[in-house]
């Protein structure tokens, strides 16, 4: 931890010509985001997974460096020596400080309650855009192929032949034709068992996911939900000391700037193959 406080210190230092008091939570936002782009390999390769989780292991390995940073300004001291970031603030609120302790000394809209009013409201704008951008991902995803035993995709080819063609059976029988219609609706309905058979034989050998239909709607649901967990971070920015909250907004922001980033570059690469291909 006393890296993390001698790192964060010396960032500080660097930009406190430009930033004065608030140069200490400057310098946590850019610590966080030489954390990201340290991690954005391990994001890019979650984002061609193309899953609901997709990105869980960088928000894992972010556990570490969090629960640093909020051991760094709860602590009075570190290595036996007095915690020297305890003292910078953001604006009128100490960095150390939480949101109970701000309510105490004004309220709601007192000096350090605006802060956190601030830092409160640009989580909520980032959570929004989040929940959005995955809602409108979840609606845009392709279906994924219904896995169905031959035996059930011949049973279903066969009937549906037998229907059609049976209609066309009993037109012959009324032209003095039905026994040549008859014939007709059994070759061709054996010939349609054949190609739903071969049909479903090929997608399981092409390797795309079959998931059932209750798998489809669970799915879906955890589609819908997971982008509303953002919001969450509100919760945990109102319990942490502030410059764990900047930690967080940074952070949840990144993630989403970064996704925008990733699925544009898809797209674009997207369109290049088909304006190449013959």
């Amino acid at each position: 931890m006393s890296v993390f406080t001698h790192l964060v210190a010396q960032l500080g230092r660097l930009l406190e010509p430009v930033l004065a008091e608030s140069a200490t939570a400057a310098a946590i936002v850019l610590f966080t985001v030489l954390v990201r782009l340290a991690l954005h390999p391990l994001s890019r390769a979650a984002f061609r997974g193309a899953t609901p989780m997709a990105g869980c292991l960088p928000m894992l390995l972010q556990l570490p460096v969090f629960f640093v940073m909020y051991q760094a300004f709860s602590s009075a001291e570190v290595g036996g020596a007095a915690n020297e970031l305890l003292g910078h603030r953001l604006f009128a609120a100490p960095l150390g400080g939480r949101w109970t302790d701000a309510l105490g000394e004004g309220g709601v809209f007192g000096a350090p309650g605006l802060v956190f009013l601030g830092l409160f409201a640009a989580i909520a704008v980032v959570a929004a855009w989040s929940a959005a951008r995955g809602r409108r991902a979840a609606a845009a995803a392709p279906p994924v192929p219904v896995a169905l035993p031959v035996g059930a995709a011949k049973g279903a080819a066969v009937k549906g032949a037998a229907a059609k063609y049976g209609a066309k059976g009993n037109a012959g029988a009324k032209g003095n034709a039905g026994a040549k219609g008859n014939a007709g609706a059994k070759g061709k309905g054996n010939a349609h068992a054949k190609a739903g058979a071969k049909a479903s034989a090929s997608v399981a050998a092409s390797g795309l996911p079959q998931v059932t239909a209750e798998q489809q709607a669970m799915m879906r649901k955890l589609g819908g939900v997971l982008p509303l967990l953002s919001f969450g971070t509100l919760i945990t920015a109102a319990v942490v000391p502030l410059a764990a909250g900047l930690y967080l907004l940074t952070t949840t922001a990144w993630t989403v700037a970064e996704r925008v980033w990733l699925q544009h570059r898809k797209e674009r690469q997207g369109d290049a193959a088909q304006r190449s291909s013959p």
